[in-house]
């Protein structure tokens, strides 16, 4: 993955007038994790998340850090 910084998992929404298959074509080396049709879920450094909203490409909801979701993934049902 290309950027520095904490990876974040992230939900991305397009800016009015943009697309999910906009975010898609943005070559900053997103890792998607899951495709919906009005948003994405990524695994993102701090730098291009930063980036999506430099360029206003996407509002970007960081839900937290990838080890707080490994974390919590491997802690199974509660």
């Amino acid at each position: 993955m290309t950027g520095s910084g904490e990876t974040w998992v992230a939900r991305l929404t397009p800016s009015v007038g943009r697309s999910v298959a906009d975010l898609l074509a943005v070559p900053l080396g997103l890792d998607v994790w899951e495709r919906h049709p009005d948003h994405l879920v990524v695994a993102a450094s701090e730098s291009q998340l930063g980036e999506l909203e430099r360029r206003r490409l996407a509002e970007v909801e960081r839900m937290m850090t990838r080890s707080q979701y490994e974390a919590h993934m491997t802690e199974g049902p509660t």
